[in-house]
């Protein structure tokens, strides 16, 4: 099981890069990862962003659930995403992800992401969307 963070910032939203000789290096992500045996997914999630980014973050409601099959590589994921904030001071630095970047509703190319993630990213741009509506 994997845990995704959608955090949004003045209508961007933060994502990271996978590293090179991941399963699908190169792309882009919502920042999170696996959960260990018997972890509530929400500690998962607060404790990969905090390993990856080097940010402390409250997680909130349940944003999508997505499971996909990898044929290629022999291996499904089962991908929780949460709504989280951040919380403290530390701004996002590449700890152990390739980068990061705040993208907003344009950038969002699902060729860009892996398949797990394509379907959360058209909830996703619908809030990035909406909260740019709000704004005007």
């Amino acid at each position: 099981m994997v845990a995704a963070a959608v955090i949004i910032e003045q209508g961007r939203v933060l994502l990271g890069q996978r590293k090179a000789g991941a399963h699908l290096a190169g792309a882009w992500e919502f920042p999170g990862g696996k959960a260990e045996p018997g972890e509530d997914p929400r500690d998962a999630l607060v404790r990969e962003l905090d390993e990856e980014l080097g940010i402390d973050v409250r997680v909130g409601e349940i944003v999508d659930v997505a499971f996909h099959r990898y044929e290629e590589a022999e291996k499904a994921v089962l991908l929780l995403v949460y709504e989280a904030t951040r919380v403290g001071t530390r701004e996002p630095r590449a700890v152990d992800v390739a980068a990061f970047a705040w993208a907003g509703p344009g950038e969002l190319d699902p060729a860009r992401f892996p398949p797990a993630d394509v379907e959360v990213l058209k909830k996703v741009r619908a809030r990035l969307d909406s909260r740019s509506s709000e704004s005007l």
